[in-house]
């Protein structure tokens, strides 16, 4: 199951080289998210317009290897965006990806995103 982890890696905005389409801005629900697919890795895209911005992470729990982050609930902590896993309410940051719930050794993968023309771009390095 790690080979699933093992192809997530966190994407920081001045490294992404790959700007991937993911879709018009009416595409994804608002305050809830949404699955896109890009190669083989499925990336779950929030539009949190409670807050005003668009936050993507893998869409793999670290915890039960299932595709269903993109399902999860997003709130804040500590006015930290975090998405908490539908099956067991662990809760990551969708700023870097860490577990809120103090457990290291489970994060997830974020990617950047930006907004052109009412399109969704997603950051990636390959």
């Amino acid at each position: 199951m790690e080979e699933i982890l093992n192809q997530y890696e966190t994407v920081h905005p001045s490294d992404a080289t790959i700007w991937f389409k993911a879709g018009k801005v009416e595409d994804f629900p608002t305050n809830r998210g949404g699955c896109i697919k890009y190669k083989n890795k499925q990336i779950a895209i929030f539009n949190f317009a409670r807050r005003n911005e668009w936050y993507a992470c893998q869409n793999a729990c670290p915890h039960k290897m299932e595709m269903v982050l993109a399902r999860g609930m997003t709130g804040s902590t500590d006015d930290i965006p975090k998405i908490a896993c539908p099956m067991h309410k662990k809760t990551f940051s969708l700023i870097d990806g860490s577990n809120l719930n103090g457990d290291d050794d489970l994060k997830i993968a974020t990617y950047p995103i930006k907004i052109v023309d009412d399109q969704v771009f997603v950051g990636f390095v390959d």
